[in-house]
């Protein structure tokens, strides 16, 4: 069974804040083959598009810094898991969700979820 993360950036490590991301990464773990993933450039920050990219390809789930309730709730209402305020490196992220250890709030530059 395939799952579809979506992913917003800064540099390498998970965005801060979901509505100023430009840089989205978009990867498909799959327990068959190697995990694929595409880095996509958005011309401007807009939390509607990166709402609309997630439920325009399918996404099983968003893992993201802060995002705004109204955000958060249409996501949840299309049956997007949310994994919000993390704070990380991106792969070790990743790492952490493949492993089913990832949970909301966890912050890999301090330790864990507080």
């Amino acid at each position: 069974m395939a799952h579809k993360l979506l992913i917003p950036l800064l540099d390498d490590d998970v965005a801060p804040r979901f509505d100023l991301a430009t840089d989205v990464m978009l990867i498909r773990l799959s327990f068959s083959r190697e995990m694929e993933e595409r880095i996509i450039v958005l011309p401007q920050a807009s939390a509607d598009d990166l709402c609309a990219l997630a439920t325009s390809e399918k996404t099983d789930a968003v893992i993201c810094g802060g995002i705004d309730d109204e955000h958060y709730q249409y996501l949840k209402w299309k049956g997007i898991n949310i994994l919000d305020d993390i704070i990380g490196p991106v792969g070790k992220v990743i790492d952490f969700y493949k492993s089913g250890r990832l949970v909301s709030g966890m912050n890999f530059y301090t330790g864990f979820k507080i």
